[in-house]
């Protein structure tokens, strides 16, 4: 009879995977002992493996450059990080060996780039990519960078009135970009995003504002659309949309030469993923230039903004599991030693599903179970993994520990959550571990951050 838990695996998916394989009785990650991490390391705790920052970057520039070269594309081609997904240090030095540019959000992120550049990680070449709505101090950093003499930093303009507030505070020209109020999915409970200027007002604002503007010029057009890059008739229909746009700025507008097509490639959350990313680009690329050769106008160089698909393939985080708790005759509540709530705020914030697995025991019975976190709320659950409709792990025991792992984590988590701050019911932050290889390909590893403990708490809650 196969009962085991690897039994259900096989049964259910094709395993090993790229990035999963067993090692004996239990899991590794990108080749990464996960058990022999837990008897370093302890648990809970959060990974980054740093090289999948690269690979994903290596991937979507190969996919890129095959639909540019199959396609006889004239445009190039420029891969931005969001930085909004993971600000971290380790994250952008490993993203910035790729020969990438960045998008910023706010106001802090222009110090970011401002100390990466006193680093030396970022240059004048490096394209920094401001979105995001823009207050006072956002606006003095985008402009002190440009009058440093960064002018590769593009503000895009979010609201009319940004681009009057530029004007006043930089020195000399400037280029910048429009961002696309996109039309939001049906399911939405609003029409347009409040994101940007509203498609038929885009081409009016350019003839008032910029066109006889002799310190601004236009270079770019910014697409993005909420529920990312997927093969629907709704992406479809909106990039036909902006690309109407783009075609009757471009016959008027000469220094138009860029089509920003935002971020949203998915990251696998499941052992059933299946996503053709070569597939969508492809017809990305077809379709901007077989619109722009019909217009009879120039192709233009095309951005994209990924954060998700850069960062969160990098990041894992490991519970072992502390007690079963039998609440009937049907629920079996295993319950770990930190909180969904805390660590993974996504998976409780918008039901957002990773991929979950355990750790050891594979050749042991399974059973279903719910996963419970420590806090006193009654939403500290998890039941969004891959199975949907039930979650499966190997039989509890009370003498033989059992871990599990969530993978692909690495995106916003840590910013949702807050890191180094306080969380709900002061649930402790687990200990961050970064995880790399040597020039020989050796996994080396360092803690980033301990666990937090009570006396950083008590400091922020003003006790000390």
């Amino acid at each position: 009879m196969k009962n085991k838990y690897i039994d259900l695996i096989d049964q259910t998916y094709y395993f090993p995977q790229e990035e999963f394989t067993l090692n004996e009785n239990s899991l590794s990650f990108h080749g990464i002992d996960l058990m022999k991490l837990i008897e370093e390391y302890g648990a809970p705790l959060k990974f980054t493996y740093l090289p999948q920052i690269s690979n994903n970057i290596k991937k979507a520039k190969h996919w890129f450059g095959n639909a540019i070269e199959k396609h006889n594309y004239k445009g190039n081609y420029n891969y931005c990080y969001c930085t909004k997904s993971s600000h971290f240090e380790h994250i952008l030095t490993e993203a910035l060996k790729n020969d990438i540019h960045i998008e910023t959000s706010s106001a802090f992120d222009i110090n970011i780039v401002n100390q990466l550049k006193s680093e030396g990680k970022i240059t004048n070449d490096n394209y920094v990519i401001c979105n995001g709505f823009k207050r006072d101090r956002y606006i003095m950093n985008i402009a002190d960078l440009i009058n440093s003499g960064h002018k590769k930093c593009i503000p895009i303009i979010d609201n009319y009135e940004e681009l009057d507030l530029l004007t006043d505070v930089i020195d000399g020209d400037f280029e910048v970009g429009i961002r696309i109020a996109s039309e939001e999915e049906p399911k939405f409970e609003f029409y347009t995003s409040r994101l940007g200027i509203g498609y038929k007002n885009i081409v009016p604002f350019y003839e008032r504002e910029i066109k006889d503007n002799d310190k601004v010029s236009l270079k770019m057009l910014h697409f993005f659309i909420n529920t990312g890059i997927r093969d629907t008739a709704y992406y479809w229909n909106e990039l036909v949309k902006c690309l109407k746009v783009y075609i009757q700025l471009k016959k008027i507008c000469p220094t138009l030469d860029s089509l920003n097509i935002g971020g949203g490639f998915p990251i696998k959350n499941s052992l059933a993923f299946n996503y053709d990313y070569q597939y969508m680009i492809d017809e990305i690329i077809y379709q901007i230039k077989t619109a722009c050769d019909d217009a009879g106008v120039p192709v233009p160089n095309i951005f994209t903004e990924f954060g998700s698909f850069t960062v969160g393939e990098s990041g894992g985080a490991v519970y072992e599991v502390l007690y079963q708790k039998q609440q009937n005759d049907r629920e079996k509540w295993n319950m770990i030693n930190s909180s969904f709530i805390t660590t993974l705020p996504d998976t409780w914030a918008i039901s957002k599903r990773f991929i979950m697995l355990p750790i050891n025991r594979w050749n042991d019975e399974y059973e279903r179970v719910l996963l419970g976190g420590l806090t006193c709320d009654s939403d500290d659950y998890y039941n969004s993994e891959q199975h949907v409709a039930a979650i499966y792990l190997p039989k509890f025991s009370k003498t033989k520990p059992l871990y599990i792992g969530f993978f692909n984590t690495g995106a916003y988590q840590e910013t949702i959550g807050g890191f180094g701050g306080l969380q709900h019911c002061l649930i402790p932050t687990p200990k961050h571990i970064l995880i790399n290889r040597d020039e020989n390909g050796e996994l080396t590893t360092k803690v980033f951050a301990e666990q937090q403990k009570a006396e950083d708490m008590l400091d922020i809650l003003g006790y000390k």
